[in-house]
């Protein structure tokens, strides 16, 4: 049996005919640059967060830096981020000029470590990045009450968490800036690359709009600098009708994460993913930790299974991070997580079967590693 690690087709399939009629009238009005097909996904998804506003924009790297900029962090300031996440999270603050400085994240959860984050607090600290990762909000109230003791900013990675909740509130409301990716694989996926940021901050809203395009005051007019960094009509569309399908999707994906658990709970030697009390986690990634990693993602591979892993280096052991100064041995829980983690397939459309023959391999590779 082959199973893919994600399957598109099927949410194609279900958004071709509304999607295609709407790729039709955006032809016919010709308005692909931040017409009204964009700002009707904008509107769509602020009201699917719970934010006043929402800006697309061309990444979930942009929206992390573009948002970063807003809230004016750049040379000589320092943000606070986890070491276990995509190296987009670290790239879009040194971009910005400023410096990351990472912490270590919670075993249980792969998230921050809450108990880590004032340590790390210094007098150039600016802002904090909690990461949702995997598709489970971070802790996220000791991490405004540390941000409203020292000052600082709070903008949320939320790039794999569409649609997950935190004590009832979706995740990127909750802090000062959200940052949403849309990269094809995401829960909310686009044909391409494309991002959101979303505040409730309207004076902050109207400084992203013009640093996403060009600074501009009117079409030739630029009283800032800004940037080419917006989402385009067709991406608005696809993803606007996705939308509307993507709390029945998010519940799918629980579904298959709750057979895995099913399937091995009580299995020795294989570590499930653990969902935090008051969190609502939508499973963007199923990550299980094994001892003998290498060899089970072979052995899965094999099988015609393709299972990933979702991070092997944690960001403080990078080569591009070097000059930072951190050693092997400094985020002891991120290094061992790292060196154990699997991403087994799971996606809305992934059916029993293919669940249960991803357990039974598994299984056995654990039990003969």
């Amino acid at each position: 049996m082959k199973i893919p690690f994600t399957d598109l087709g099927p949410q194609f399939r279900e958004i071709k005919g509304a999607a295609n009629r709407a790729f039709g009238e955006l032809v016919k009005r010709g308005d692909y640059i931040l017409g009204q097909d964009v700002r009707d996904f904008e509107s769509s998804f602020a009201g699917f967060i719970g934010t006043k506003h929402a800006l697309g924009v061309n990444s979930g790297t942009d929206a992390l830096f573009l948002g970063l900029l807003g809230l004016g962090i750049g040379p000589k300031d320092e943000v606070i981020v986890p070491t276990y996440t995509y190296i987009a999270s670290a790239f879009a603050i040194t971009y910005t000029g400023a410096t990351p400085v990472f912490v270590d994240i919670e075993e249980k959860t792969f998230n921050i470590d809450i108990s880590k984050i004032e340590k790390a607090v210094t007098s150039k600290t600016r802002a904090i990045m909690p990461v949702h990762l995997y598709g489970q909000s971070a802790d996220m109230r000791p991490i405004l009450r540390i941000a409203k003791k020292y000052g600082l900013k709070v903008i949320e990675d939320a790039a794999q968490a569409h649609g997950a909740e935190y004590h009832g509130k979706k995740v990127g409301c909750i802090g000062d800036i959200g940052a949403f990716s849309f990269y094809p694989t995401k829960n909310l996926g686009a044909l391409g690359d494309g991002g959101m940021i979303v505040t409730n901050d309207t004076r902050l809203y109207e400084k992203l709009k013009k640093l996403r395009d060009y600074g501009r005051k009117s079409k030739y007019e630029h009283d800032s600098m800004g940037y080419n960094s917006r989402l385009d009509a067709v991406q608005a569309i696809y993803l606007n009708e996705k939308l509307k399908r993507l709390d029945k999707w998010n519940e799918k994906r629980i579904q298959a994460a709750d057979i895995y658990k099913k399937l091995l709970k009580g299995v020795g030697g294989i570590n499930l993913p653990s969902e935090a009390r008051n969190n609502k986690h939508i499973y963007h990634v199923f990550g299980i930790r094994v001892k003998n990693r290498d060899q089970v993602l072979e052995g899965l591979r094999n099988c015609g299974i393709e299972a990933l892993v979702h991070y092997p280096v944690p960001l403080h052991l990078q080569d591009v991070y070097k000059g930072l100064g951190y050693k092997q041995g400094d985020f002891p829980v991120a290094e061992q997580v790292s060196r154990e983690i699997i991403s087994l397939p799971i996606y809305p459309h992934i059916k029993r079967s293919q669940l249960e023959y991803v357990a039974k391999k598994l299984k056995g590779l654990v039990k003969n590693g």
